[in-house]
């Protein structure tokens, strides 16, 4: 049965212009929303149809938008349009030699918020961020059959307490494949795994910023990957002829992950170091032992903890390039990237810019990046542009 909720006044045009992410604040009442998956139907104070979505809590929303056509049912055929129009817009990429792991499906960029789809190298992985969209999970799996063939199919329920992967078997349908297997990404091969954790061994998103590293940056200088995880930067960078990297992460396990995607690629260990160390631990101790970097990239996620220090992009990203900059040689280049979207891009320049600003030093921005083509954004909803990325020269 489809719920009626109304939007508080000030909040009508919002909603009437296509905002997607339904928010506590915005309703008179949340009471009709008994359970995650209920369907609703949003009006105006006056009763006239604004919208129609489901319940389903994520991050600071209860729901999201999926329809604002009065008479458009949310049902099987909904979903079989959503995922076949979506699969339309990426054919380009199924034809691709040179990049085989993709994204498929991207939430409201999409028509449906909390859901994301990734392809694999014929292999899909599911990922589900509210038992709310979880609750239509039948009709949209049955859906993605019709029009597609896979080897197998994964998902990750992303709705535990805290936004959370609920820690289970990930398997679903088809092809089981539990162990790391080889995709391509602009040539060059890196290590995927759909069912070890939260985390599959790379981000799609920084594809074309990885694949300008290569190109454009990395020959020749010496390259310190930050918070390393799996080394895909390195790997690209040592490709893109890098004198030498050092790839640093805490966790130990990015060691052997990192020197697998270093083998997968023939690229010898010798000028590439892997660090397992706190990267705190080893700015301070570069600084101290006047090692120098002409390139320092710096993608840390969005919130992390370890012994001895908690990171929270949004309130230390600066304090991060503080104690980069110091070992970045003359004319280095940092690559400053986020994907916390608790801030714009206007906002994260402004993070950098007051770190040189402490050192008395000058820097270019020599290009920036956000999401790439197989990740659209809701026009009405542009705090999903949430990856931020520049390539900053220092000058003097």
């Amino acid at each position: 049965m489809e719920r009626i909720i109304q939007v508080k006044k000030n909040h009508e045009k919002k909603f009437q212009e296509g905002y997607p992410l339904l928010f506590p604040e915005a309703v008179k009442s949340t009471r009709p929303l008994q359970k995650e998956g209920d369907l609703f139907r949003l009006t105006t104070q006056k009763g006239e149809f604004v919208a129609r979505g489901y319940y389903g809590k994520q991050n600071k929303g209860i729901g999201w938008i999926l329809s604002q056509k009065e008479e458009e049912a949310i049902d099987f055929a909904f979903f079989l349009r959503k995922l076949s129009a979506a699969l339309a817009r990426r054919q380009k990429f199924y034809f691709s030699e040179e990049t085989n792991a993709f994204r498929v499906f991207n939430g409201e960029g999409d028509g449906i918020g909390g859901l994301t789809i990734d392809h694999y190298n014929g292999y899909y992985l599911f990922q589900w961020y509210s038992k709310g969209i979880y609750a239509f999970h039948d009709e949209i799996l049955r859906a993605f059959s019709q029009i597609t063939v896979s080897k197998g199919i994964y998902q990750k329920r992303r709705f535990q307490s805290g936004g959370q992967v609920i820690k289970e078997d990930s398997y679903v349908s088809g092809e089981r494949c539990d162990h790391a297997f080889s995709v391509l990404e602009s040539g060059l091969s890196l290590n995927a795994h759909l069912n070890d954790g939260a985390m599959t061994g790379f981000f799609f998103d920084q594809r074309q910023v990885r694949k300008q590293l290569m190109n454009r940056y990395a020959a020749g200088r010496r390259v310190l990957n930050t918070f390393s995880y799996t080394g895909a930067f390195s790997v690209f960078a040592a490709k893109g002829g890098a004198q030498s990297t050092v790839s640093v992460d805490l966790a130990k396990r990015s060691l052997e992950a990192t020197k697998e995607n270093f083998r997968l690629n023939e690229i010898p260990l010798e000028q590439n170091e892997i660090v397992v160390e706190d990267i705190f631990h080893y700015l301070a101790r570069a600084k101290e032992e006047n090692l120098r970097f002409d390139l320092i990239i710096l993608d840390p996620p969005s919130y992390s903890r370890s012994k001895d220090f908690t990171f929270s992009a949004q309130k230390d990203y600066t304090a991060l390039v503080e104690q980069a900059l110091p070992v970045l040689s003359k004319n280095g280049i940092i690559l400053a990237s986020t994907n916390c979207s608790l801030f714009d891009m206007k906002e994260f320049q402004e993070m950098v810019k007051k770190a040189f600003r402490k050192f008395n030093r000058r820097y270019q921005v020599l290009e920036s990046f956000q999401l790439p083509v197989d990740f659209p954004i809701h026009g009405s909803f542009p705090e999903g542009n949430y990856l931020k990325v520049f390539y900053i020269q220092h000058t003097s």
